[in-house]
Formats: structure tokens, sequence, C-alpha cells
């Protein structure tokens, strides 16, 4: 992998063979708001820019990407080398070698995945309706079952959590913390009171915690400190909800080499 400077490279430590990686504006050659390497081909950026960045992109990581038409819902693409790109979905896993499940976003939570022995790897892009699902069963728990159909389980899956708006940064209404107690009211110290009737939310600490109850204990990554803000750092970082909707987006990657 040749990532770009300024690029995350987790630090985790995947079975033999596996490799991530999370970009960030540098390295691209998108001009404007969506400067430098936007990767969404749907948020208003020319298209020639967006296919060289896709280019740049695919390069540095030596592996196919998948870019999903992803909706905040549940649903998980199975990806092989031949999959397209556009596939409507919010996770994705695969056994196969040079196809890179990733995850594009600009505030949402980006969520990589491993079994223990790295045959399966998953990825998943997750928004609080999507996080949220519905009884309790949203898009990470998708993501995991997924994940171990072929085999493995929680105990030693890797998870690493990706930059998104931090807990000092997203302000919610009553809805989204209700969506969340209704299944799980221990949540609710994830809240904390902003204003007449909203709330800031840690999404990255939900996510640990919807992890953790599937058994998944080996968290890594984001932990809800500034340094990991998609809206605090205009630099480094793409944020729909800093930037009113005129936003690239960041990419985040797993794949098996």
């Amino acid at each position: 992998m040749q990532a770009a400077a300024g690029w995350i490279v987790p630090d985790w430590p995947l079975p033999a063979g596996v490799r991530a990686v999370c970009t960030t504006r540098d390295g691209g050659v998108s001009e404007g708001p969506y400067a430098s390497l936007n990767l969404g081909s749907h948020v208003g950026d020319a298209e020639a820019a967006v296919a060289a960045n896709r280019r740049i992109f695919a390069a540095a990581v030596r592996a196919r990407p998948v870019f999903m038409e992803q909706v905040h819902g549940t649903q998980v693409a199975r990806l092989s080398p031949a999959s397209r790109d556009g596939v409507q979905a919010d996770a994705c896993v695969t056994g196969e070698a040079g196809v890179a499940c990733t995850i594009m976003v600009a505030d949402c939570l980006p969520v990589l995945l491993a079994t223990a022995d790295g045959k399966a790897i998953g990825a998943a892009h997750a928004g609080w309706r999507g996080l949220a699902g519905a009884a309790g069963q949203g898009v990470i728990e998708a993501a995991c079952r997924a994940l171990w159909d072929s085999g493995g389980g929680p105990a030693g899956t890797l998870a690493w959590l990706g930059p998104c708006i931090g807990p000092q940064a997203f302000e919610v209404g009553p809805e989204v913390k209700a969506a969340f107690e209704a299944t799980d009211p221990g949540c609710a110290a994830l809240f904390a009171p902003h204003g007449s009737g909203k709330w800031l939310a840690n999404l990255p600490g939900l996510a640990r915690r919807r992890l953790l109850a599937l058994g998944v204990g080996r968290i890594h990554g984001n932990d809800g400190t500034a340094r990991w803000c998609t809206v605090a750092d205009a630099s480094r970082f793409f944020s729909h909800r800093r930037d009113r909707g005129i936003s690239g987006r960041l990419a985040a990657a797993i794949w098996r080499a």
C-alpha cells in the first residue's frame, strides 16, 4: 500500500495479509469545497476529478475498491472482484482477495471489521439511522452476522472505528435518543443535554456499545476525542454538517492482499 501523506493507517493488530486505510482530504485533484481527494460521485464535484481521485485511491491500496450507494439502511452486500460500483447497501463483506470493502463518509462513522483469522473482512456505514436500525438491530449487527456466516464469530473479531462527527458537535433531537433507548436504556449516558430539547450524541460510543453487545471486544480507533471529529478539523476532514451539505467524501477501506 502506498498511502498518501496525511491518510490514516489504522493502528490495530490485523491478521497477516489484511490491510486497511482511511483517506483524508489530502492527495487528490478536486478543487473548491471538494479539495482535494473527494471520492464521492454524488456530491456535485466534477466527474473527471472524482474519477481521477478514485484511480489515485485504487492505485494506493492496490486492490479494487467497490463504491456503494449508501442509503442509511442495514443492507449488506457480498463483494467479489467482479462486483460493480453503485450497489445499494450500507455494509459489505468479502472473503476474496483483491477487492476492498469501502465506506464513504463525511460525518457518519466508518466501521471496519475482520475475523481473527483474516478470512473474512467487512465494513459498515454507521450514521445514526443505520446504527439504530429497527428493534435494536442495525447495520453493525447485520454486517457482523454476514461476516460470521462463513465461519468465525465474535471471539477475536477486530473492529476499527474511523473519524466521524464527534460528541461535542453531533446535536440531535429527542427522536434520535429515543430510537436508541427504546431497546437499550443504558445508552442514555451517551447523550448529553444541549439546549432546549436537544442532545449531543456520542456516535462512536454508541457503535462501541453495539459491538460489545455482540461480543466484539477488540475495538480500536475513534475514542470520541476531538482529534477524530470531522467537524472540528476542516483542513483534514470533509464534513457534511459543518459545510452545510456542500462537501466531499472520505473513504475507509479494508482488503485482503
